[in-house]
């Protein structure tokens, strides 16, 4: 059969510096179901979250980057911005039929494709509802989607709707609802004026801001007599232009004489604690309510918002299911992951089992083989307190490094914790890192009996007691959490599972700190020289580029205070 090309590439309504309404635009081509390349755009661009498809498809085509075959099934991914997509010179083009109501299955459309191989001539092709493609990010990760299956995508928007929910039986998805009525919790993340004034952050950051605010709000308590006065002023979500009417509130109601944007203030540090409470409390009262009326026996969960660990945490830990699933790429960056897959779904009913390094366009391959002597020689610089770049293979989906585009050192030094995040990578204070670890000490050191699979994307927090925050205390938050990112077993990584191996048998190291391999306002590294050159930008110790280590300057041995 035809590989298919999926696309998700709507151009914004507004041509801005920085990613508008659409944002994370990608491509993924799979075969038999299974990818054979991926791209998040802003890997190749350099401009984070970018939206900017219509600008470099040509190119990416024409450099070889990505395949074009003429004999190819095209789907794009819609948007509630627009249905259409065409490229800078108008050399590809897709529109689709128009409608009003979200669907379960493919859109009828078509596309134009002037390349070396295609004529130009029109050929039918499909579109697909941006919250189906959503849900279907799921099922490369996953497998099978099980019987009476609960599927939710809960994002800023998407085509009819900020949240849809579907069922899934007996092969077929039944569409349940679609609506706005929970976009007053996204928009606390990324449209709500006094979050923005919190962090410091302009209308323009709205793409950075809800990581931040996740993390800022770990520092305060969510006190309900603050809830309350937020509630009383609708959250101060219009001040934009003018904090005036904030300022008198605050200072009438409380006392507080401070400033917006000063994160070492509590006062600030409790009304974004207030935030991430109420977006807790509404969202998983809301998914309560559902499961009552569907009584599903599995939730698949998608969307921006499926990457608020606390949120993700208190619905595994709920058991209102027998299990949860969540894409290591639920926001827009996996749309064209999820058309790829529902696509070839509908093809061939089913796709392959993945491994969330997918981001290959552009790369030569690289696979690593047993190498004592190599991890050997990371480990004993990294049980030196240095800090080492990894960037092999084909990088992860979604936004988060787990262990092939990342930065590693030990774990237990907060103020090696603090190096890393902010000498080296420029980013805020209050942001934590995350561990990586093997399931043994995931266990060990949360003191429970099993470990949820979603750990291994990197989306659930973990309460460390106290006794053992010291063996990994630059991880740990300022509540007593850790986001883990869990390896059960060693096919999942081998290169990480053979270092982490050797660090704890050697040096009784458990764990490592593990954050992205990239500077602040910059996306992760993709290729190798884009590894190297931010390594030495960032005053690494050295670097790991296709299971080769580089050091990068020369050190005495040194230890750093340890807590």
């Amino acid at each position: 059969m035809k590989p298919t090309i999926a696309i998700y590439g709507i151009r914004d309504q507004a041509q801005t510096d920085s990613p508008g309404y659409t944002h994370d635009h990608s491509i993924c081509v799979m075969e038999n179901g299974k990818i054979t390349h991926y791209l998040q755009l802003e890997r190749h661009s350099r401009r984070k979250y970018d939206n900017q498809m219509h600008l470099h498809l040509e190119s990416l085509i024409e450099d070889g980057l990505l395949p074009f075959p003429c004999e190819a099934d095209l789907i794009f991914v819609n948007s509630f911005v627009g249905n259409s997509f065409i490229s800078q010179t108008g050399k590809i083009r897709f529109e689709q039929v128009s409608r009003t109501q979200l669907t379960p299955d493919l859109i009828p459309g078509f596309a134009r494709v002037e390349t070396e191989k295609w004529d130009g001539k029109e050929y039918p092709a499909f579109s697909m509802d941006h919250e189906l493609a959503h849900v279907f990010s799921n099922l490369p990760f996953h497998g099978p989607f099980r019987e009476n299956s609960l599927h939710l995508h809960f994002d800023g928007g998407a085509s009819l709707g900020n949240f849809s929910a579907f069922l899934f039986k007996k092969g077929k998805m039944e569409v349940l609802e679609c609506h706005w009525e929970l976009s007053h919790l996204s928009k606390f993340f990324n449209d709500n004026a006094l979050t923005f004034a919190l962090l410091n952050h302009g209308p323009a950051e709205h793409c950075a801001v809800p990581g931040k605010l996740m993390g800022f709000a770990t520092l305060g308590k969510p006190e309900k007599e603050l809830r309350d006065w937020l509630i009383q002023h609708n959250w101060f979500k219009e001040i934009w232009l003018d904090k005036s009417s904030f300022y008198r509130a605050a200072k009438r109601d409380f006392k507080w004489e401070g400033s917006l944007g000063d994160t070492h203030d509590p006062f600030l540090q409790n009304l974004a604690a207030c935030f991430q409470r109420e977006f807790e409390i509404q969202w998983i009262n809301y998914l309560c309510n559902l499961q009552q009326k569907v009584k599903a026996d599995f939730l698949y969960l998608s969307g921006g918002c499926a990457l608020n660990i606390v949120a993700n945490t208190q619905i595994v830990n709920l058991g209102l299911f027998q299990d949860v699933f969540i894409p290591p790429c639920p926001g827009d960056s996996g749309l064209s992951i999820g058309a790829a897959a529902f696509l070839e779904w509908k093809k061939h009913g089913k796709v392959e089992f993945h491994s969330p390094y997918l981001n290959n366009a552009g790369l030569a391959e690289s696979t690593y083989t047993s190498n004592p002597e190599l991890i050997r020689q990371i480990a004993e610089n990294i049980a030196q307190s240095r800090i080492i770049g990894v960037a092999n293979g084909a990088g992860e989906a979604g936004p988060r490094a787990l262990g092939n585009r990342s930065i590693l050192a030990r774990p237990d030094s907060k103020e090696l914790a603090q190096k890393v995040s902010v000498e080296c990578k420029g980013r805020e204070w209050y942001r934590p890192v995350a561990p990586i670890m093997l399931e043994k000490h995931a266990r060990r050191l949360t003191g429970l009996a099993s470990i949820h699979h979603l750990s291994k994307y990197m989306l659930l927090d973990f309460h460390i007691p106290q006794a053992q925050q010291k063996e990994i205390a630059g991880v740990v938050h300022a509540n007593g959490t850790a986001r883990i990112q869990t390896l059960f077993q060693r096919t999942e990584n081998p290169f990480i599972w053979d270092l982490l191996t050797y660090l704890d048998e050697v040096h009784g190291i458990p764990a490592l700190i593990n954050t992205s391999l990239n500077q602040r306002g910059e996306p992760i590294v993709h290729t190798p020289d884009q590894a190297f050159k931010s390594a030495v930008d960032m005053g690494l110790d050295g670097v790991v580029i296709d299971y080769e280590l580089q050091m990068l300057q020369p050190h005495e041995k040194y230890e750093l205070e340890r807590d």
